[in-house]
């Protein structure tokens, strides 16, 4: 006949190797969890590229509108470069003109 002394102690074990594998369960899964497939950059990249050249076109077609209107005023003459909108910065331009040494002879 088993002792009371013998089932506890088998209870008890058989509690702790359910708590040892439960956190060894868990803790497998935290890790393998976190590796997942990446998302794709795809939609991120057209967006981008889209926003680039939507600049590149907005930023012709305010040159084209600039010229068209110095022309309007100044029939014949040569059109001066454009100073930039958003840039305030240095830019090889003195005084609105163009430099003598970049001038095209």
């Amino acid at each position: 006949m088993v002792s009371k002394a013998t089932t506890a102690s088998y209870l008890w074990r058989k509690y702790s190797d359910y708590l040892n594998n439960k956190w060894e369960r868990f803790l497998l899964w935290n890790m393998i969890e976190p590796y997942k497939r990446p998302r794709s950059f795809k939609p991120l990249i057209t967006i981008y590229v889209c926003a680039f050249y939507t600049g590149v076109i907005g930023a012709a077609i305010t040159e084209q509108c600039y010229k068209e209107r110095y022309w309007e005023e100044h029939p014949g003459a040569e059109v001066p470069l454009m100073k930039p909108i958003f840039y305030h910065g240095p830019w090889r331009v003195m005084r609105g003109d163009v430099p003598p040494f970049a001038k095209k002879q």
